[in-house]
């Protein structure tokens, strides 16, 4: 990666998705990357639709906005699933999404061509940590779509921020999704 790598998280106030930026720019700074990693929300509820974004870097980032033409747009809940995730789509960007859908489904329903990846988060979370939290199960699909960072660097930084039984959960859940993620 010689190029500055943007990404931009779509979730609802509540489900992490500042979360997963954040553990995926520690990735970064692990390998010794450039990074940055900002959510963009005001006073909105839980539940209520937000996005964060990240960038990585091997040299010194310079942009301190938003990211509006990202390389990767990670999508967290499936209801999002609209125009605000095709925004700023280059003919490069990918999508990773957790849905039960087809990526070719996914594709048609965003109006896109874009390489997207698609995983089940919400079923594997539900198998693996009983709980309907999907942020970490996606990094799993971003590192392998995305090459932006090491599994291995993930893996430390999620076995840095969570302890015990949670921990193994989510270190389960990135591996399992790296493996499972499908590319259409």
């Amino acid at each position: 990666m010689d190029k500055l790598y943007e990404i931009r998280f779509h979730g609802r106030g509540g489900q992490g998705a500042w979360t997963a930026s954040l553990l995926l720019a520690q990735a970064g700074l692990l390998e010794g990357k450039q990074i940055q990693s900002f959510p963009a929300f005001g006073p909105e509820r839980a539940g209520a639709p937000m996005t964060a974004y990240t960038r990585i870097s091997e040299k010194p980032i310079q942009i301190h906005s938003s990211v509006y033409e990202p390389d990767m747009v990670v999508v967290l809940d499936p209801t999002l699933l609209g125009p605000a995730v095709a925004e700023g789509l280059k003919n490069s960007s990918k999508i990773v999404v957790n849905t039960t859908d087809s990526a070719a489904e996914v594709k048609k329903r965003l109006g896109v061509k874009n390489e997207t990846w698609v995983v089940d988060a919400t079923g594997m979370a539900m198998r693996i940590m009983g709980v309907n939290i999907t942020n970490t199960v996606l990094l799993g699909a971003v590192v392998k779509a995305s090459g932006a960072v090491k599994l291995d660097s993930v893996l430390a930084v999620v076995k840095e921020r969570f302890q015990g039984k949670v921990r193994d959960q989510n270190l389960e859940v990135v591996e399992a999704a790296y493996k499972e993620a499908v590319k259409g």
